[in-house]
């Protein structure tokens, strides 16, 4: 039993540091969140809850600077938790002020707390907080040395800086940079229940501040807890990033329309369809538990869908040779999720270079897959949440050059997160492969709309 008041900083950094330590041993950030939510006590993770998940976070995006720091300040490796406690502290103290979550004096002395508060690792309370203090003594010229190291300056793996800015030459560096910013909390208003408008007099009814983001999205200036969003709830909105949102309306979905939305956990998307038009919408997804998602997100809509558990790649799992083809398939598939990395941080961290080969090929296995599933005349809509080309245009390129029947239409092409505006010739071709540069607050997506001659 960790002997710290759980509303105390010292124990949000001891519990930050065991999640930093999963992440660096493969997990992602929210399971190892959630397993060390569960191993507390009754009532303690509720009262810690909001204070880990910030620092465990705010780390993900300073990671590299923190560990740089602790490998400089450190002469002899330390035991890998007072590392992950030493690379928590280090993430806050170097936020800058305006950034700053707690007092400098405050991080040591709690982070001083948290190691002695465990008996195997009590010797090291000294080197922790002689860490600290060093490091707050020699703050500005340690992270002008540190912004000299590539993976410390940036805090991304070598390779991914490197695919970046090949790919993006002119706005690489504001891509990665906007990488390191928290995403907004932005919402999806369901069409059959209000309009943009009236949502947003609701909010300001309840006095929190908001602008419209889109034709269906509103964004909140100040992000808040799900229960407390007016008519979340009752299904009148739904949390869905700006650029997300665009895959229902890009689809184009009419009345009576057969659908199927690949890949479709955990059911953002295929809600979003059911809002805008009366479709038969089958919502396919590999994960069965996952899968649950779906219905319970249409649940609280409202709404139903026919939710199937199969590989998108293998129509043989799920559809009979007597079901009709599709009017409309959005292939929303499998990816890097190199454009969402401002909302999930320990993504850059897992991610492996030899990975991005492995997904391009299943990508293509899907899309191989449900082109057949197409009837002529209907569309596809290709989309990863992915800013690397060989997931995005490159993949839309291969596409139509493999199918002759393959007609490329309007979309939005590459949408760059919204903090690196794109220049207005980044992509090839004219309005096919275009990128936006929308001025939209969004992740960074890829759409290519094909359809079938």
């Amino acid at each position: 039993m960790l002997h710290l008041a759980p509303e105390s900083l010292g124990f949000a950094l001891d519990c930050a540091a065991q999640a930093v330590g999963a992440v660096r041993q493969g997990a992602a950030l929210p399971a190892a969140l959630h397993s060390i939510f569960v191993a507390q006590p009754e009532g303690v993770a509720a009262a810690s809850r909001g204070a880990v998940q910030d620092i465990a976070y705010r780390t993900m995006r300073r990671l590299g600077t923190a560990e740089w720091l602790v490998a400089r300040l450190v002469r002899k490796a330390p035991p890998p938790h007072v590392a992950h406690v030493l690379a928590c502290a280090l993430a806050l103290l170097a936020d800058d002020e305006s950034n700053a979550a707690y007092a400098p004096f405050t991080v040591v002395d709690q982070a001083v707390n948290a190691i002695g508060a465990r008996r195997e690792y009590a010797f090291a309370k000294g080197l922790v907080n002689a860490v600290l203090r060093n490091f707050l003594r020699e703050r500005e010229a340690l992270l002008a040395e540190a912004d000299r190291d590539a993976v410390a300056r940036w805090n991304y793996p070598v390779w991914w800086i490197d695919v970046v800015r090949a790919a993006w030459p002119d706005a690489w560096q504001a891509m990665l940079a906007a990488g390191n910013t928290q995403g907004p909390l932005t919402l999806r208003v369901n069409a059959r229940r209000a309009t943009v408008d009236a949502y947003l007099q609701t909010l300001r009814e309840h006095q929190i501040a908001a602008t419209q983001a889109g034709d269906h999205a509103v964004r909140l200036d100040t992000p808040m807890p799900v229960d407390r969003i007016p008519g979340f709830n009752e299904g009148v909105v739904s949390v869905q990033d700006a650029g997300a949102q665009l895959a229902a309306q890009w689809l184009g979905v009419r009345d009576g329309m057969r659908v199927l939305d690949a890949c479709a956990a955990p059911g953002g998307k295929t809600g979003h369809l059911l809002e805008l038009a009366d479709i038969d919408l089958i919502a396919l997804e590999s994960d069965a538990t996952r899968a649950r998602r779906i219905g319970e997100n249409l649940q609280r809509l409202g709404l139903h869908a026919q939710v199937r558990v199969g590989d998108a790649g293998n129509p043989a799992q799920w559809h009979d040779a007597a079901d009709q083809p599709f009017d409309r398939i959005l292939a929303d598939v499998p990816c890097s999720a190199s454009g969402i990395v401002r909302r999930h941080p320990d993504i850059r961290w897992l991610r492996r270079a030899s990975d991005i080969p492995a997904l391009v090929d299943e990508q293509r296995r899907i899309l191989e897959a449900l082109w057949p599933l197409v009837k002529p005349g209907g569309e596809l809509l290709y989309v990863t949440c992915s800013i690397f080309p060989e997931e995005g245009e490159l993949q839309a390129q291969w596409f139509g050059n493999r199918h002759a029947d393959a007609v490329r239409l309007d979309a939005p092409g590459q949408l760059l997160p919204a903090v690196a505006r794109a220049p207005a010739d980044v992509s090839a071709g004219s309005r096919a492969g275009q990128s936006t540069g929308s001025s939209l607050d969004h992740d960074g997506f890829f759409y290519a709309r094909f359809q079938k001659r």
